[in-house]
């Protein structure tokens, strides 16, 4: 199990790293995956599904817009996980997540994820440790029958941000009129939380990583949208696929 502390990790590109070398990069990667989605949608043979977490203001909607916008809507699917309906309540925690589990050729991005139920619950204490416990368990199970039972390949994606980067883009929501729209009070509450916040996430990483997490730092968001672009593009080039030929 690994031993991830999120405070010995950093929110910034590496040193040195040249800013305008890394969007051309990006830019090129996208280029690519535009035919490797193609080619994934065509041979229709696997899944993918990328899980986006991150703290508010940690730039999620902007990556999925930045990134997976560039790829045909035709091959794409995104869901966003917000607060639970009374429905979606009457049933299993993952009831709402497994219905839009990916099929094969497809593409599919959680914009949060089943991992806000052992997050945020936890953080408010509406999940005890027992039950916390019991879900990871569940997460860990649903994600092996994605696996091994439908071809699907996950990339799970926390978007690392710092509290001081967070503080600054909150406000802006207040501040820049094109921002606003994204205002919530309730963001600077949850902020107070950053502590627990973290640990939960720790927490969440040690004890669901069968499939690995990716920590992206994310208070650049040029050296952002290039990790994510960089891991998808690998991922699907390394499936070999192939376009099939005339039907007989």
């Amino acid at each position: 199990m690994s031993s991830i502390r999120l405070n010995k990790i950093s929110t910034r590109a590496a040193k040195g790293i040249n800013k305008e070398k890394i969007k051309a990069k990006t830019t090129k990667l996208l280029e690519e995956l535009s035919e490797l989605q193609n080619l994934l949608f065509a041979e229709s043979k696997h899944a993918v599904l990328v899980v986006i977490q991150g703290m508010d203001a940690s730039g999620k909607d902007g990556l999925i817009r930045n990134v997976l916008g560039k790829l045909n809507p035709q091959g794409v699917q995104v869901q966003s996980f917000k607060a639970p309906t009374p429905e979606e309540l009457s049933h299993d925690f993952l009831w709402r997540i497994h219905q839009h589990a990916p099929a094969k050729g497809m593409i599919q991005l959680f914009n949060r994820s089943h991992y806000e139920d052992i997050l945020v619950t936890r953080v408010h204490k509406w999940c005890d440790e027992k039950l916390a416990i019991e879900r990871m368990k569940a997460i860990n199970d649903f994600e092996n029958l994605l696996v091994n039972h439908n071809n699907t390949h996950i990339l799970k994606f926390y978007l690392h941000i710092s509290p001081e980067e967070q503080n600054k883009r909150l406000l802006e929501r207040i501040k820049e009129p094109g921002k606003q729209w994204k205002y919530n009070e309730k963001d600077f509450e949850e902020a107070k939380l950053w502590n627990d916040y973290m640990h939960a996430y720790e927490d969440c990483f040690n004890h669901c990583d069968k499939v690995p997490w990716t920590i992206v730092p994310s208070d650049q968001n040029w050296y952002k949208e290039y990790i994510v672009a960089s891991k998808l593009f690998n991922l699907l080039k390394g499936l070999d696929m192939r376009y099939p030929g005339l039907k007989k």
